[in-house]
């Protein structure tokens, strides 16, 4: 989503859950703050993230590789 930081890159991650009351299929996405320390991403790739130690306030996961 946003690589603007320095060393940090802003990852959307959407999943579908099924609505406790209406049983139908909603799609649900989360912004998660990742560790990029070459900032090899860019807007629009694919990435794999693994969870590590918290880094600093939000960050607590870091870049693996980048897929597509």
């Amino acid at each position: 989503t946003s690589n603007k930081m320095m060393k940090t890159a802003v990852v959307k991650i959407t999943r579908l859950v099924k609505h406790k009351l209406y049983k139908k299929r909603v799609k649900v996405s989360s912004k998660i703050f990742i560790h990029d320390k070459d900032n090899k991403c860019s807007i629009g790739d694919q990435v794999l993230i693994k969870m590590c130690r918290p880094i600093s306030k939000n960050k607590a996961f870091t870049l693996v590789n980048i897929i597509k």
